[in-house]
């Protein structure tokens, strides 16, 4: 798909904004090199470097976390005696199972090591037969000892043990034996059963993947998934657009609608269409077919030369620039805003602050898998600490953004088991292919980061935890999350490690309004891309905690509300049913000053 260069006359039509001033470029030129150079910037070039080599990884922060680990290890003889008991139990485990297994009988059932819930592995019939039943138990054990050496040690910081925890656990993964052919049994099974054609298959799939890595092609089978006819293809115009965003009004599909608009912000880390995916999954169509005027933000990608876009940007260009809009062309209504993942985090600071400037533009809030609270930021926070930080921030200075790719590995590295491992053997090993979805194909086409926006998000939500302790700033004054007073629906998902749902809990804390919380089965992508026709097995639970109540903590609320089968997806269009006033005639397809410019899904998420 070609990348856009630039924009015709139709599409300059969108570039309006409230504020003339706004008219120029946000983005701030380099200051021209100084005569001598600063000493500094030969220390940031090195760590970027470094950086760049390290898989974006800050060698400093992992030394220093073994460091903290082991140096308390030695001061702990007696967890090192522990340690050494539980591994003779392992040894000795192991040694009756493999007895057991010698005679021919049934290993007792206190031998047997049963893998992770979430652990696929081992689930083929072949790993219970010897000799494979005794390797797999011989690493499930391996596994289970390096869990209790690096999470049990008195003294390591949390930060320190989590990544010595993630560190050895990366290894383990990376010695697994179903990664190799001789230790894994499906994998020789087929070679017997196809004469070695697996293996010539795997090793073309891998030449073909490494083709395509190298020349920046999406993953095979993600041709099928076009932007704008099969996904992002909700009808719709581009009708305001500035040096950040495009703002898409969709087209109506009933007669009538509800008089309050839907304006939804994504998060800017990937494309939008996430909730615009195919025909089924897309939340846009559903909301658009259960009567209501949706908008949503398409975020720029942005290039090195966007490297002064900040927080404050996205913040007034993108949600308040949105909010003007929709009010020109919905004028007098309050706005249904819904956030994904940092787009909520985004969104609860923009409600914040019309809160706090007591505007009732924003009439509902709905979050979905999205933090105010980053004390608990799940498994993301692993590469989050002053070291990191400051080798990330003189990388992306050295390059103007964070490259889509290298933000890619760290999420990858966060399910290993999953989005490595587990393709390395069935495209390589089986010479098969990883089916290709349209939530892959739209995992496969990110967005980089501006340089300043992305060391802020970082320092101000991740590091400093800004929002929650009430130092996020806004126009000179602090907000905090109890400055939004318009009625909260929140979604956690189960098993998510980018938004941890007992994390995504805390808004019952902070808030001051009525919360909706529903807990959806699924990860950070699965449990919201949940569309009632595809909702086998998938449950949810959903509860109201009024605006006064006492707070409930989540392992009680868990406890207390038993699961509903299906997607959460009907919950929720129902609630903001109640928040809506009655059905109506459909508003213009934009307005004065917002004249429809472009089809949907517009230009910006065309750049690549």
């Amino acid at each position: 798909m070609a990348q856009l260069k630039r924009t015709s006359d139709a599409d300059a039509a969108c570039t309006r904004l409230a504020d003339p001033k706004a008219l120029n470029p946000v983005v701030e030129s380099p200051a021209p090199a100084a005569a001598v150079p600063d000493p500094a910037d030969f220390d940031r070039l090195l760590r970027a470097i470094v950086m760049r080599r390290n898989l974006g990884r800050s060698p400093v922060s992992l030394l220093t976390a073994m460091a903290d680990w082991a140096g308390h290890l030695a001061f702990a003889p007696t967890l090192r005696w522990q340690l050494a008991e539980r591994a003779s139990e392992h040894s000795y485990r192991l040694w009756r199972y493999a007895l057991a297994c010698a005679v021919g009988g049934k290993p007792p059932e206190d031998c047997s090591i049963e893998p992770l819930p979430q652990d696929k592995r081992f689930v083929d019939a072949a790993w219970q037969q010897w000799p494979y039943n005794l390797i797999q138990q011989g690493f499930l054990a391996q596994q289970q000892w390096w869990h209790a050496a690096t999470t049990s040690v008195p003294g390591v910081s949390r930060h320190h043990e989590q990544l010595a925890s993630f560190t050895t656990r990366q290894l383990l993964d990376l010695l697994a034996p179903s990664n190799f052919i001789a230790t894994n049994p499906v994998v020789l099974r087929e070679t017997l059963k196809s004469g070695g054609q697996n293996l010539w298959a795997g090793a073309k799939n891998f030449v073909e993947d490494m083709q395509r890595q190298l020349s920046h092609q999406p993953p095979v089978g993600a041709e099928q998934f076009k932007v704008g006819e099969t996904v992002a293809a909700t009808p719709g115009k581009v009708i305001y657009r500035n040096e950040l965003i495009e703002l898409i009004q969709y087209a109506p599909t009933t007669g009538t609608v509800h008089p309050e608009p839907v304006l939804i912000v994504p998060a800017w880390i990937m494309k939008y269409y996430i909730l615009d995916l195919s025909y089924e999954n897309s939340l846009i169509r559903h909301l658009v077919g259960k009567g209501f005027t949706v908008f949503a933000i398409s975020w720029r990608n942005p290039g090195p030369e966007h490297r002064q876009f900040g927080l404050d940007d996205y913040l007034s260009r993108g949600v308040h620039q949105s909010l003007a809009a929709i009010g020109t062309v919905v004028p007098d209504r309050p706005v249904h805003t819904v956030g994904y993942c940092l787009g909520g985090t985004l969104l609860a600071i923009a409600a914040a602050t019309c809160g706090r400037r007591c505007d009732p533009c924003i009439g509902t809030v709905t979050l979905l898998a999205a933090q105010t609270d980053f004390a608990d930021a799940g498994e993301l926070t692993l590469f989050i600490d002053e070291s990191e930080i400051q080798f990330l921030e003189d990388m992306m200075w050295s390059q103007g953004e964070l490259d889509a790719r290298q933000m890619a590995g760290a999420f990858h590295l966060l399910r290993s088991n999953d989005l490595i491992w587990s393709r390395y053997v069935r495209d390589y090993l089986l010479g098969k292919r990883t089916p290709v979805s349209d939530l892959v194909a739209w995992s496969a086409d990110p967005t980089n980061m501006p340089y300043r926006m992305h060391s802020e998000y970082l320092r101000r939500l991740f590091l400093d935890n800004d929002l929650s302790a009430g130092r996020y700033v806004v126009d000179g004054s602090p907000i905090g999350v109890s400055n939004i007073n318009a009625p909260m629906f929140v979604v956690g998902a189960e098993w998510d490690h980018i938004a941890p749902w007992k994390s995504v809990y805390k808004i019952h804390l902070q808030a001051d309004s009525d919360v909706t919380f529903a807990l959806a089965s699924g990860g950070h992508n699965t449990a919201i891309v949940n569309p009632p026709s595809a909702s086998s097995g998938r449950h949810f639970r959903v509860d109201t905690h009024r605006h006064g109540q006492r707070y409930v903590s989540p392992d009680r609320w868990i406890a207390e509300h038993e699961p509903q089968p299906g997607s959460w997806w009907p919950a929720w269009f129902a609630w903001l049913r109640q928040h809506s006033s009655a059905l109506g005639p459909p508003p213009s397809m934009g307005a004065a000053g917002y004249e429809p410019c472009s089809d949907a899904p517009g230009t910006y998420v065309m750049n690549r």
